[in-house]
């Protein structure tokens, strides 16, 4: 049974092609996936496989042929058998052909020992465009075990890892440290089953410099006075194509020192005085973006409130030991902060919307984003569907939320929605502040710090644990009146808690 070898689909832009390299000859055995043959578009270099096992019986386009998509360019023949009927016809041209081939063939076993894997960037979500190379842990040469983290890549949102997948040795790094990468793309290959002691065993180093690039662009190379190594090949297995050596030919001599040094911080020497001058993170450069996107599209505003803080910081001092105890996890004050905030929310349906167009989404779940600081920045995931957490689940979400972020373990699912924000700036000592509107979300809710200050009661001054609360809030979706009455709702359930237990 024969199978046809076809030019690939090619995209409308481009009109046809060029056969550029054949690595198999009439009557070679090929196995299936095998790389038959590299087809030369104006932009790019595509590889064509064997579909099954069998022998190539005809080859009806040569290197340097135009062709055009799925055209037929050679014959394949199926099964074993095949070989003996074409054996004599591939030996009539010459009489040392037959053992060209043979010696072609020969290293074929030792090179199945090295299996070369790509290593991709993992699948990114919808809402996300592209990353960033952030950090590799290895370089080329490097020996490594499968499941070692090789590479970060960083998200708007989040740190991704990127694993081996099996035990190997780093063949080729492709994208470097700052490159901004797409989903599935390919950074670099993992030659599994190599060893530092024989890295010539590889499959990339086993092609040649003649192999590397096609006909028409080695003779645009000799024009150009390049040779393969003066050129990166963006190719599969660092392939060549014409716009390799253009960009060779138009690149700086400097330009390789000057991309590694970019990334590193630049110290300006001021005399006595210095400055330090580094890229923004993609992290930061998103929290910087967002922030002014909220500003400037949001008709914000903060309301304000105080809280007495006596009433819980005296029930949790009596339960606290109790609660560990009993849970397995310490009481703090965030899970009261939550508990308000929802029972908040299910009375004040528009502080738990958005604004999606000119619609107004109205959420019946209570998804709550909490404001997270890592070293990266502050990132607000999601502790979801609070309304059905007890203090304990709300203690150890926040707490699980807040090892994740500190180890840049978060998820995009856990960063991913959120229906309203709580940000405690408390903890760093933030006595009262306007906190800025986590879009596409209608509020946020800061906390701040708990400081003794006198206040009358009953006509006497006492001295109270109090805390300012601040309300931002999209006046566009939410009126005075709703977040004024949502600001008071929390301040009644904390400082009366029994009322968040009684549900009322």
């Amino acid at each position: 049974m024969t199978t046809e070898i076809k030019v690939p689909v090619l995209p409308e832009s481009v009109a046809d092609a060029t056969v550029a390299t054949w690595h198999v000859q009439v009557g070679d055995k090929v196995s299936r996936d095998q790389v038959l043959v590299d087809i030369e578009t104006d932009k790019v270099v595509l590889e064509v496989q064997a579909v099954v096992d069998g022998v190539i019986t005809e080859i009806s386009q040569a290197e340097g042929a135009t062709v055009l998509g799925e055209q037929v360019i050679a014959i394949l023949t199926e099964g074993d058998a095949s070989a003996e009927k074409s054996a004599p016809a591939a030996a009539k041209p010459a009489a040392d052909e037959k053992p060209a081939a043979a010696e072609k063939s020969a290293p074929a076993p030792a090179a199945t020992a090295v299996k070369v894997i790509d290593i991709i960037v993992p699948v990114l979500p919808e809402s996300v465009a592209d990353a960033t190379v952030a950090t590799w842990h290895v370089a080329e040469g490097d020996t490594v075990s499968v499941d070692q983290n090789l590479v970060d890549i960083e998200t708007d949102k989040v740190v991704l890892e990127v694993v081996a997948q099996d035990n190997g040795v780093i063949g080729k790094i492709i994208h470097v440290e700052g490159d901004t990468v797409l989903g599935s793309q390919v950074i670099g290959q993992l030659n599994a089953g190599a060893t530092t002691s024989a890295p010539a065993a590889t499959a990339e180093e086993a092609i040649s410099s003649d192999e590397l690039a096609s006909p028409s662009v080695r003779r645009l190379m000799t024009e150009k006075g390049l040779t393969a190594a003066d050129v990166s090949g963006t190719g599969k297995g660092g392939r060549i194509s014409k716009e390799d050596v253009e960009a060779a030919m138009n690149k700086p001599a400097a330009a390789p020192v000057a991309k590694a040094a970019a990334p590193a911080p630049v110290v300006q020497d001021l005399g006595e005085r210095t400055q330090k001058r580094v890229p923004m993170t993609r992290l930061r450069k998103t929290i910087a973006k967002r922030l002014l996107e909220a500003k400037n599209s949001t008709a914000m505003l903060t309301t304000f409130n105080e809280v007495n803080m006596k009433p819980i910081m005296d029930l949790r001092k009596q339960y606290k030991d109790l609660f560990e105890k009993t849970h397995d996890t310490r009481l703090g004050f965030m899970s009261f902060y939550v508990k308000a905030v929802t029972e908040a929310l299910k009375r004040f349906p528009a502080v738990n919307a958005s604004i999606d167009g000119d619609d107004i989404v109205y959420h019946n779940f209570f998804d709550i984003s909490i404001a997270v600081s890592t070293p990266r920045g502050l990132v607000t995931p999601v502790l979801r569907d609070a309304d059905q957490l007890g203090m304990a689940a709300i203690e150890n979400g926040i707490r699980g939320l807040a090892i994740k972020g500190r180890d840049g373990k978060l998820s995009i699912e856990d960063m991913t929605g959120g229906n309203f924000t709580i940000t405690n700036g408390g903890v760093f000592g933030s006595l009262l502040s306007t906190p800025i509107l986590n879009l596409p979300q209608a509020a946020i809710l800061g906390m701040h710090k708990i400081q003794d200050r006198p206040m009358a009661v009953n006509g006497k001054v006492e001295i109270l644990p109090m805390m300012y609360l601040a309300l931002s809030y999209d006046h566009r979706l939410i009126d005075g009146k709703e977040s004024v009455g949502f600001l008071v709702a929390i301040k009644d359930l904390l400082e009366d808690p029994t009322r968040l237990l009684l549900d009322i």
